[in-house]
C-alpha cells in the first residue's frame, strides 16, 4: 500500500505540475492578449458553472471510492445518475442563461453560458473513470489523460486569443480540455459499463452521496459568494482585477492541493479500519504539504510586485496589493481543505458538511462588508474570515481523525517559522536592490528566498526534509505513534 500511495502521489502531483506548467505558459501569454474586462465576464460565467456543477453527481461517484466492496450493478447505477443529472444541468443552464445575464447586467453572458453548457455533457465520462481509477489508486492512467488534455487546452487558448476571439478564448479552451480528457479517460481507462437507471438497493450510495452533496453546496456558497456579491457592485474591470488576483494566490491551493487530496481520499478509505494509521498519515501529509505551501505563500507576498509585472504585465499592476493581502489567507484555506478527504473516508461526511456550513456563513458575511471597500476590501475579508473558519473545521475534524491540537501545531510550526524567516530575508534583499526591471528583480529575489528557506528549514526541521526526500526516493519511514 505504501508503494502504491507513493506512486499515486508522484503520478498525480507530477502530472499536475507538468500539466500546470503547460497551461501556465498558455495562461500568462493569454493574460497579455486579453483585458481585465474579459476576465471579469469569464468570472461571472464561472459563478454559474460552479453552481451548476454542484449537481454533477461527483458526490455519488465518491461513494464508489469510499466503499469497501463494489459490484457492477452499483457502478451502473451511479453512471446512470451521472448521465441524468448532467443532461438536466446542461438543459437548465441553456434555458436560464438570460436570467444570469440580467442579474449581472451583461447581455453577452447568454451566448457564453449556452456554449459552456456543453461542458456538462462531458462530465459523466470524466467523473466515472476517475472514481474507478482512484478506487484502485491508479493515478498513472489519469495522469496521462490529464497531461494530454492540458496540452489541448494550452494550444487552443493562445490560438483563439491571437485570432482576436477575446473572452471566447476563455470559453473554448476549457471545452477543448474537457472533451479531450473525457475521450482519453475512456480509451486509456477501459472502464466502460452500461448505465442503470433503476435505483433499487442504492440507499447507502444515495445517503453518502447526498451528505457529500450538501457539503459541496455549502462549499460553493463560501467560495462563490465573493463573485455573487461583487459581481453586482463592481464593473467588469474591477471584478477582473479581483478574480485574477485571487487566481494567482490560489494556484497552489486550487491546482496542487486537490491533486494530493485525490490520492489521500482513497488511501484513507483503504485504511479506515485503523484510525491510528489515519491520524499518523494525516499528520505526516500535513507537514509535508506545509513544507512546500508556506514558503510559496510567504514568497508570493514578498515578491508580489515583480511577479505580477513580470508574469501578467503592467496593465495588471493594480493586482499587486491584492496578492500581498490574499497570500496571508491561503495557509488557512489549505488546512481547511485537507480535512474532508480524511473525515469522508472515515465515513463521516457530516463533519465536512458542518464545516462548509460555517464557511457559508462566515465568508459571505465578510464579503458583504468588504465589497464596500473595493477589491482590497474583498481581499481583506478573506484574511479576517479564514482563520475563524479553520478554528471551526479543526475543532470538528481533529477528534474524528484522532489527532491532537499539539500534533497539529507540531506539523505546521517548523515550516511556518522557516517561511516567515525567509520572508524577512527576501524583503530585506528587495529593499537593498537598486531600481531595475521587474524580471531581473524577480530573478534575484527568488534564489535568495530559496536559499534562505533551505537553510532555515534544515535548521529547524531537518527530519521533515528527510521524510520528504525519503518519500520521493521510495524509502519507507517508520510510523510514529
Amino acid at each position: 500500500m505504501a508503494a502504491r500511495i507513493r506512486s499515486a502521489v508522484l503520478w498525480r502531483s507530477g502530472s499536475q505540475i507538468i500539466g500546470q506548467l503547460v497551461m501556465w505558459s498558455s495562461t500568462f501569454l493569454v493574460l497579455r492578449l486579453l483585458t481585465p474586462a474579459d476576465y471579469g465576464l469569464f468570472a461571472m460565467t464561472q459563478f454559474v458553472l460552479a453552481l451548476a456543477q454542484l449537481m454533477n453527481g461527483f458526490s455519488f461517484a465518491a461513494s464508489l471510492v469510499q466503499s469497501e466492496r463494489l459490484d457492477e450493478e452499483r457502478v451502473g447505477q451511479v453512471f446512470g445518475v451521472l448521465i441524468l443529472m448532467n443532461g438536466s444541468i446542461a438543459a437548465a443552464q441553456f434555458l436560464a442563461a438570460p436570467l444570469a445575464a440580467d442579474y449581472f447586467h451583461q447581455p453577452m453572458l447568454v451566448a457564453l453560458l449556452r456554449v459552456q453548457s456543453l461542458l456538462h455533457i462531458t462530465t459523466p465520462f470524466i467523473i466515472m473513470p476517475q472514481a474507478l481509477l482512484s478506487r484502485n489508486i491508479d493515478f498513472r492512467t489519469q495522469g496521462r489523460a490529464n497531461l494530454l488534455a492540458a496540452l489541448a487546452g494550452a494550444i487552443t487558448a493562445p490560438a483563439c486569443a491571437l485570432a482576436g476571439l477575446g473572452v471566447w478564448t476563455l470559453v473554448l479552451a476549457p471545452l477543448a480540455l474537457f472533451t479531450t480528457r473525457a475521450l482519453l479517460l475512456g480509451i486509456l481507462g477501459r472502464w466502460w459499463v452500461w448505465p442503470r437507471f433503476s435505483l433499487s438497493g442504492a440507499g447507502a450510495t444515495l445517503g453518502y452521496g447526498g451528505t457529500v452533496l450538501v457539503s459541496d453546496i455549502l462549499w460553493f456558497v463560501q467560495n462563490q459568494a465573493d463573485v455573487f456579491i461583487a459581481g453586482r457592485r463592481f464593473d467588469a474591470h474591477m471584478l477582473g482585477l479581483y478574480s485574477e488576483g485571487l487566481f494567482l494566490t490560489q494556484i497552489l491551493v486550487n491546482k496542487f492541493v486537490p491533486a494530493l487530496n485525490d490520492v489521500a481520499f482513497p488511501a484513507y478509505a483503504r485504511m479506515q479500519a485503523d484510525k491510528g494509521a489515519v491520524a499518523w498519515s494525516f499528520s505526516r501529509a500535513l507537514g509535508l504539504i506545509m513544507l512546500v505551501a508556506l514558503p510559496c505563500y510567504v514568497g508570493l507576498a514578498a515578491t508580489a510586485e515583480p511577479l505580477v509585472l513580470t508574469a501578467m504585465g503592467p496593465r495588471w499592476a493594480e493586482v499587486v496589493p491584492l496578492v500581498r493581502l490574499l497570500a496571508f489567507a491561503m495557509p488557512f484555506v489549505t488546512l481547511h481543505i485537507l480535512y474532508p478527504p480524511a473525515t469522508n473516508a472515515l465515513g463521516k461526511p457530516r463533519i465536512g458538511a458542518i464545516s462548509s456550513g460555517a464557511g457559508a456563513l462566515l465568508l459571505p458575511a465578510a464579503f458583504a462588508v468588504g465589497v464596500y471597500y473595493g477589491p482590497l476590501g474583498m481581499a481583506a475579508a478573506w484574511v479576517v474570515a479564514t482563520p475563524l473558519l479553520v478554528l471551526v473545521s479543526s475543532s470538528l475534524s481533529l477528534p474524528v481523525i484522532g489527532l491532537s491540537w499539539r500534533r497539529l501545531g507540531g506539523a505546521i510550526w517548523p515550516p511556518l517559522v522557516a517561511a516567515l524567516g525567509m520572508g524577512l530575508v527576501v524583503t530585506g534583499v528587495d529593499r537593498l536592490l537598486p531600481a531595475m526591471a521587474p524580471p531581473m528583480r524577480l530573478a534575484i529575489l527568488v534564489p535568495a528566498g530559496v536559499a534562505a528557506y533551505a537553510a532555515l528549514i534544515l535548521l529547524v526541521a531537518r527530519s521533515l526534509v528527510t521524510q520528504a526526500l525519503a518519500m520521493v526516493r521510495g524509502r519507507s519511514q517508520p510510523a510514529a505513534a
